[in-house]
């Protein structure tokens, strides 16, 4: 990895957070991975390999940045990006287009570690295409500070060619989640697939608002979007899970699981189905209410108090 100069103090504080919300920082100095490491408003660190094309330039606040991966290349080692704020009042802009060209193979790993956010707010918007044949997953984990005082609002964007195969999981389950806006939306041609998951833990009075879409463009297209908050003393959540089966043989199914704890909190999911096509099949499945009472009094009778029980039962849900 290149890293910019005068930034080795920065990148080992990052490195040190990244490791504890479960990253490997030794494999950015991998000269055979493709990584790249944000601080603030500076792109602080970045590797590429054969294959992988890397721009960036600064803007606002923040880094806009391209990644366009050839035809036919398939990385074994996943694409790791790191994104880091370490102040605890600012704002964060990051821009992502992610192309990947045809009968490709490629995985990103991404984290977001905002470990003293106090007023901190995170825009991100990645903006992605995936090439005929290709498979292509993302995944983003969040690790914020304890103070609620961080806002992140997260936007996938994602275009699926003939027979591409794609999935976008967004995780935020350590440390506060502040107030969250996630919006996933994927369009799907011909024979595409995708699988959308959002899996976050609320407390005290966290906010979350959660929307996952799914456009069943074309023939023999399927999608799977999938939603799980636990939701804890006066938490909020609201949960939007729309599927459009716009061709024939098109199958969608939509799946939302709140979980809950606490007398203050307030939550709600809203299914939605729309169907163009006669042959196309769509199906969803939703549903609030505490932790399953016969998992709990099991681990209750070995010996765990309500709590602990709880806790495991949702660690479980949430891994």
């Amino acid at each position: 990895m290149a890293l910019a100069t005068n930034y080795e103090r920065e990148f080992q504080m990052i490195s040190d957070v990244y490791e504890k919300s479960g990253g490997d920082a030794s494999r950015f100095l991998n000269k055979e991975i493709v990584s790249v490491i944000v601080s603030g408003d500076k792109l602080i660190g970045r590797n590429t390999v054969d294959g992988v094309n890397l721009k960036f330039r600064q803007i606002e606040d923040g880094i806009e940045l391209w990644i366009d991966i050839e035809d036919g290349v398939k990385l074994k080692q996943p694409v790791h990006l790191c994104t880091g704020f370490l102040k605890e009042r600012g704002r964060q802009t990051i821009l992502i287009h992610n192309r990947c060209g045809k009968n490709s193979e490629v995985k990103f790993l991404s984290h977001c570690v905002f470990p003293y956010g106090l007023e901190f707010t995170h825009k991100m918007i990645a903006d992605t295409y995936v090439g005929e044949g290709s498979k292509l997953s993302y995944e983003d984990v969040h690790f914020h500070s304890d103070t609620g005082g961080v806002s992140v609002e997260a936007i996938y964007n994602t275009r699926l060619s003939k027979g591409a195969d794609f999935g976008n999981f967004f995780n935020l389950t350590q440390g506060r989640v502040g107030k969250l806006r996630v919006k996933m939306i994927v369009d799907l041609d011909d024979e595409a697939s995708a699988q959308i998951e959002s899996k976050v833990y609320a407390r005290a009075d966290d906010e979350v608002h959660i929307t996952e879409e799914l456009n069943l463009n074309g023939k023999h297209s399927s999608g799977l979007a999938r939603t799980i908050v636990f939701a804890t003393e006066k938490s909020r959540a609201t949960i939007i899970n729309r599927a459009y089966g716009n061709a024939p043989y098109s199958r969608g199914h939509i799946e939302c699981k709140e979980i809950i704890k606490g007398y203050g909190v307030n939550v709600g999911t809203v299914p939605v189905l729309f169907v163009k096509d006669e042959k196309a099949e769509l199906t969803h499945e939703a549903s609030i209410g505490r932790v399953n009472l016969k998992q709990l009094e099991t681990l209750m009778a070995k010996g765990l108090n309500e709590d602990e029980a709880t806790e495991m039962i949702i660690r479980g849900l949430l891994r």
